[in-house]
This record gives structure tokens, C-alpha cells and sequence, in this order.
């Protein structure tokens, strides 16, 4: 299958795709922020600069996007691969998934527990809010 869209057009959507300060990620940063938790974001120090570091705590989140984190959930609907320029996102999806793993191996190395909250969880706020808790809360003395 051929892109339908034109080189330029490609190129001017991809420029719009964020990084950083994603609604996802600011969904999350709300949620542990009214939580009572503080944190700092995107510490280019630790592999693969997580979104949420809790330095203290020595626990990091990720907040990863289905589509280009290609969760592997069967359950998800946001990770669907793309029909077209297969050559291209194949490789480029596995490539994202593969760094991931390393950053989650170099971080577990460095003595960080992490959690990955995928996009596709934030529909279930309560469900997330527990997790995250859970998470934060582990190994907590008093």
C-alpha cells in the first residue's frame, strides 16, 4: 500500500509528534501530582531520560504511547501497526521496543525499579491511580 500523503505533508505531520509534555504523559503527571507524590521530569542522566523520576524513592515511570511503543497487550487497540510504508515502521517500531527494553535493563542495573503506564490505561483512572500508588508505595518504611 502506498502513503496517501506526499513527502512534505509526512514530514510536517511527523514534526508535529511530541516527545515530551504529551497528553498522556500530563494526564499521568496530574494524576501523581494530586496524589500528593513529587517528581521531576525527563532526567537525561538516567537511560532513556524516564518522564516521572522519583529520586528518593529511587523509582521512575514511563508513560509510553500504545501506537509508538508498540504495546504488547492483545487487548489494546492503539497498537495496531500501519498498513502502508511497512519498510519503513516495521523496523522503526521494533527499534523503539528494543530501546526500551535496554533503558529498562541499564535503569534495573542502576538499582531503579520502573513502571510503565500505557496510553491505553487512562481510561481506567481508578484502576491506574492504584497501580501508581501501589507502585510509589512499595517498600515504604512507616
Amino acid at each position: 500500500m502506498v502513503d496517501t500523503l506526499t513527502p512534505v505533508e509526512r514530514s510536517d505531520r511527523m514534526a508535529r509528534v511530541r516527545g515530551r509534555d504529551t497528553k498522556p504523559e500530563m494526564v499521568v503527571r496530574r494524576l501523581v501530582h494530586r496524589m500528593g507524590f513529587r517528581y521531576r521530569l525527563h532526567d537525561r542522566r538516567l537511560p532513556g531520560s524516564p518522564d516521572l523520576v522519583f529520586r528518593k524513592r529511587k523509582k521512575i515511570i514511563f508513560v509510553h504511547g500504545c501506537f509508538w511503543h508498540q504495546h504488547p497487550s492483545v487487548a489494546c487497540k492503539l497498537a495496531r501497526m500501519p498498513k502502508s510504508r511497512l519498510d519503513f515502521w516495521k523496523p522503526k517500531l521494533q527499534g523503539n521496543r528494543k530501546r526500551d527494553e535496554r533503558d529498562r535493563s541499564e535503569l534495573d542495573a542502576l538499582g531503579w525499579q520502573s513502571l510503565i503506564v500505557w496510553e491505553c490505561e487512562l481510561g481506567q483512572e481508578e484502576q491506574l491511580e492504584n497501580n501508581i500508588r501501589a507502585f510509589l508505595r512499595e517498600g515504604e518504611v512507616g
